[in-house]
């Protein structure tokens, strides 16, 4: 009785074993796979500056005074001797009177002393006065000629002031800042008016310090005026200035225009762009990044066994859409870069279709 039980055990056993058949495979799991690969790697560079004047000069009065008027405005053209402002000229006005009235005085007195002198001489050749008489003549009239020539002087520096209350333009030029009101009470010197002397302009970009430190040397610039992105000339780096702006943390940099285009004037705001090698490197999507406790990581598979092992990187830098491997893996490898948040080490991945490269 015993006998049969057991027999009828193991046939159940084996026809378990039978409808079961083998055991089930694991399925690989589908992914995106990329080849890392090292690449000349060039990063751009864009920043917006101004259209400034080559060549500029700020006009002011040298002396201070109330501003009777200005007479431009910005962008106005002026040429060569143009009135550009006034002050109020009460004063210097005055001081004119007053120095010619001084120079009438001293030349009627200088000949009076030279009429005296001419009746000296004549009374001496008739022995009807003495030397002594004939020489104080002399002297006096010696001493007329140096009043009037002060008195000259004091016109002179008298007319000078008096045009120096009015400012004009020293060659063909355009306005380009208004610094001053009338009403206005100004300093000796003060700027007034600022001109752009001849037609030449240039662009001037405040760039960030680190920016110049680890670019290498940029000689041209692509310019495009802010308010027309189509249009686009070139330009090429003039002057870098030594100093940093303790404020800003920036350095003004100078960019020549040879050939300024129609339509961009002074104080237009352009867009400059240029690109730079930076070397060579090994770029992934920044999809591929997974992280461990040690850090920047990704998934490498073993093209022999399809399996995938958790690899530690050291990122150079991140770029939009990319990150910058320096150090982990080699060129060649292949990485997964989509899917690895359902990996795991050790796991059995396929390539989706078209997806390896």
């Amino acid at each position: 009785m015993g006998k049969p039980m057991l027999r009828l055990k193991e046939l159940a056993i084996i026809a378990v074993v039978v409808l079961a058949g083998p055991a089930t495979a694991e399925e690989p799991l589908t992914v995106m796979i990329v080849t890392a690969q090292s690449s000349e790697l060039e990063r751009g560079i864009s920043l917006t500056g101004e259209i400034v004047a080559r060549n500029s000069l700020s006009v002011s009065f040298p002396s201070g005074g109330r501003i009777d008027s200005v007479e431009v405005r910005e962008g106005d053209i002026v040429e060569s001797g143009t009135v550009l402002a006034r002050i109020t000229a009460i004063q210097q006005e005055q001081a004119l009177r007053a120095a010619r009235a001084g120079v009438s005085t001293a030349t009627a007195d200088r000949d009076q002393a030279l009429e005296d002198l001419r009746r000296q001489d004549a009374l001496l050749e008739r022995g009807a006065t003495t030397r002594v008489a004939r020489d104080a003549a002399a002297d006096q009239t010696r001493v007329k000629e140096g009043v009037l020539a002060q008195a000259r002087a004091d016109l002179d520096l008298a007319e000078k002031a008096l045009q120096d209350t009015v400012i004009t333009a020293p060659e063909a030029a355009t306005v380009t800042a208004r610094f001053v009101e009338p009403g206005q009470v100004v300093g000796a010197v003060q700027p007034v008016v600022e001109l752009a002397l001849g037609g030449a302009v240039d662009a001037v970009f405040d760039v960030p310090e680190n920016l110049l430190t680890s670019a290498k040397h940029i000689e041209q610039v692509r310019l495009t005026p802010l308010d027309r992105p189509s249009q686009w000339f070139e330009g090429t780096v003039r002057e870098v200035s030594p100093l940093v702006d303790p404020s800003t943390g920036t350095v003004a940099v100078t960019v020549s225009v040879a050939d300024r285009p129609a339509g961009v004037e002074y104080g237009d705001a352009v867009r400059g762009s240029t690109t730079e090698s930076v070397g060579e490197a090994i770029v992934l999507p920044y999809s591929a990044m997974s992280a461990t406790a040690q850090g920047p990581a990704v998934w490498v598979v073993d093209p022999a066994t399809m399996r995938v092992a958790l690899k530690q990187i050291v990122v150079d830098r991140f770029e939009t859409g990319n990150i910058l491997v320096e150090d982990g893996i080699e060129e060649g490898a292949l990485v997964v870069s989509a899917g690895a948040q359902l990996l795991y080490p050790g796991r059995l991945v396929r390539a989706a279709q078209g997806a390896s490269q």
